[in-house]
């Protein structure tokens, strides 16, 4: 799998390096980008590129449903029977119905970009 691969070479070489998995176009993502500027962030659009299942599957075993954002468009566009089905296999059919941003850094994850995530990040990085 190359891009864990390529994960872990940034990961030796550039030390904090961090995930931001999100969409241009969402403004908690906006945020959170601004917010870590000045940070070695890789940012990855979810239309643009895929989010691996590795990490799909360990965001979805830490947050569970949540990780499904049932207010967006795309899962108001889904017919029931859809609805229903297994969070992982919608999640990679519709990499949009993904709450955002997904942040992963040194083994950990946050998502969304709520005041507590926003702190935890100003105390991680020293801002």
């Amino acid at each position: 799998m190359p891009y864990s691969y390529n994960y872990a070479i940034k990961n030796k070489i550039k030390g904090k390096f961090m995930q931001l998995y999100g969409l241009k176009a969402c403004d908690s993502c906006r945020k959170a980008r601004k917010a870590l500027q000045n940070q070695q962030v890789d940012y990855i659009d979810v239309r643009e590129g895929q989010v691996p299942d590795a990490v799909l599957e360990a965001a979805l075993v830490k947050f569970g449903d949540a990780l499904l954002n049932c207010a967006s468009t795309t899962w108001r566009g889904l017919d029931e029977s859809a609805r229903s089905g297994e969070p992982l296999v919608l999640l990679k059919a519709h990499p949009t119905l993904m709450k955002r941003p997904l942040i992963v850094h040194d083994g950990e994850m946050t998502l969304g970009w709520k005041p507590d995530v926003a702190a935890h990040y100003a105390a991680l990085l020293g801002a």
